[in-house]
């Protein structure tokens, strides 16, 4: 951090330093020190040398006041417990100024004067605060359903944002999945895959609703989901997944579009049962899985992402789902797509969207099959507009 400070350097006095100015080279003191070694250095004439250490101590200042800023934001949010302005990550959360009118001290050092090291390799700006509109909504409780193969863990990053920004914020792995013992060859129905994601919505309490996120093939269990507890919703978001209509299977729905060459490359068809029987489950080529569903993530993402896959069963994703409009009809939907999909391509995205259109379409530009992995922040900004936008119940009043 100590680095960004530049930025409040004067322009001449940084040119001067890159031309190798006898201050760029010298380290940077402590201004107001009461002890000075005698320096024996030899001095320019008495002009030029005021008005050189005029220029230098002028910038010390303007560096002491941007650490100093620094300090009294920490200080005043750790001794005050008031709100302060934060370099927030998501763009969608913003913090009011405070309205304190107590005045914090520098710290002081030894002598009488205030005493500043410019060092801010350790300086450390508050950490997100809960956002007071959280407090407000219908819900913040998002509910985090994986896609086929993956598991709870791909939404890491998605739940620290979340929960930074003051929300609650659960991930389920489905049968089979993440670190579910289950063998993928031996689910036999959609209702047995979904089952965690049912039990955890039946144990809500009374009059508590979640907003449910999917993801893949966890856009199917979302909507399954919503059939059966409708009151228990508030809203639904499906990430680049399966938005299935009545009486549709989502491989029926996904077979409506060709599927990109390197799915058709990487997809491996497990029969355990024998191959006189239909697939137990589906796998994918590791060699293959970064240009499938990594294709724009960090390379340490997609290669613990890539590690940590598993089969996904095949018999849920035949079932066809009976959703009807008074209970998953009565729940807003929205779809985020990804424009960088290979898995489910932006073709396929778009006819799910116009076979059933949602309350509202967002785009994550330049995003792969797995935006958590690939652009966190922007997914985080989108779940957070969604969270905060009025439901149903309230536009009706």
């Amino acid at each position: 951090m100590g680095n960004s400070l530049t930025c409040f350097a004067p322009k001449d006095l940084t040119e001067k330093g890159s031309k190798g100015s006898r201050w760029s080279q010298s380290p940077l003191k402590f201004i107001g020190s009461s002890v000075h070694k005698k320096d024996t250095t030899p001095r320019p004439s008495s002009s030029s040398a005021a008005a050189v250490r005029k220029e230098v101590i002028d910038d010390d200042l303007l560096r002491q006041q941007a650490v100093a800023a620094v300090l009294l934001l920490k200080q005043h949010q750790q001794q005050n417990g008031s709100s302060v302005p934060q370099f927030d990550r998501s763009s969608s959360v913003h913090y009011p100024l405070s309205s304190s009118k107590k005045q914090n001290k520098l710290p002081r050092s030894s002598s009488s004067r205030p005493s500043l090291a410019l060092d801010l390799s350790h300086a450390q700006l508050p950490k997100n605060q809960v956002d007071s509109t959280t407090e407000v909504l219908e819900t913040k409780h998002f509910v985090l359903v994986h896609g086929g193969g993956f598991g709870a863990w791909c939404w890491y990053k998605t739940m620290a944002l979340l929960r930074e920004a003051g929300f609650d914020v659960d991930a389920v792995d489905l049968t089979g999945s993440g670190i579910d013992s289950t063998d993928s060859n031996s689910i036999t129905s959609f209702a047995q895959y979904v089952k965690p994601l049912v039990d955890f919505i039946d144990n809500l309490s009374e009059g508590q609703k979640v907003i449910l996120v999917g993801h893949d093939f966890g856009g199917a269990c979302v909507s399954y989901v919503m059939e059966m507890f409708p009151l228990k919703v508030s809203k639904a978001i499906y990430i680049a997944a399966a938005m299935l209509t009545t009486g549709k299977s989502t491989l029926a729905t996904y077979q409506e579009q060709p599927s990109s060459d390197v799915m058709q490359q990487a997809r491996k068809f497990i029969y355990a049962n024998g191959k006189d029987h239909p697939p137990t489950s589906i796998s994918l080529d590791k060699t293959l899985l970064t240009d499938l569903l990594y294709n724009q993530s960090p390379s340490k993402d997609a290669i613990l992402a890539s590690m940590s896959m598993r089969p996904m069963p095949f018999a849920p994703i035949m079932q066809k789902l009976a959703l009807s409009e008074s209970n998953y009809g009565s729940i807003p939907r929205f779809y985020i797509k990804t424009d960088e999909d290979f898995a489910v391509p932006p073709t396929l995205q778009e006819f799910m969207i116009n076979s059933s259109p949602p309350e509202k379409v967002f785009q994550i530009k330049g995003s792969d099959h797995s935006p958590f992995l690939s652009k966190p922040q922007a997914l985080h900004r989108i779940l957070v507009e969604i969270a905060k936008l009025p439901s149903k119940a309230n536009v009706s009043q």
